[in-house]
């Protein structure tokens, strides 16, 4: 063989060793950022849901102060309405006693 057909060949050689290999470093960069992806995506989706669960809590406990408030509320009407009735009690024996 002669000079130019070895220059040839290892050129031939060269480019689809250089293919193969660009290849396959390009395949291993789409699996690492697939990798990569993925978890920021289970990072994120873990992040929601522990923020759902936060907002579920904060409404149960909001809930839980409203009807402890409809039920002070409730109560404190029927105390004026108790210290009303003791007021003219209280009206009538100061009339009856003047």
């Amino acid at each position: 063989m002669d000079t130019g057909t070895i220059a040839t060949v290892i050129s031939v050689a060269a480019a689809i060793s250089g293919i193969i290999i660009g290849w396959s470093g390009r395949s291993r960069t789409i699996r690492h950022d697939t990798a990569s992806d993925a978890s920021n995506d289970a990072t994120i989706r873990a992040d929601m849901e522990y923020i759902k669960r936060g907002v579920d809590d904060v409404r149960l406990e909001q809930r839980a102060h409203g009807q402890r408030f409809d039920a002070l509320s409730e109560r404190v009407t029927r105390v004026e309405e108790s210290a009303k009735q003791a007021h003219y009690r209280i009206n009538r024996i100061e009339d009856q006693h003047n």
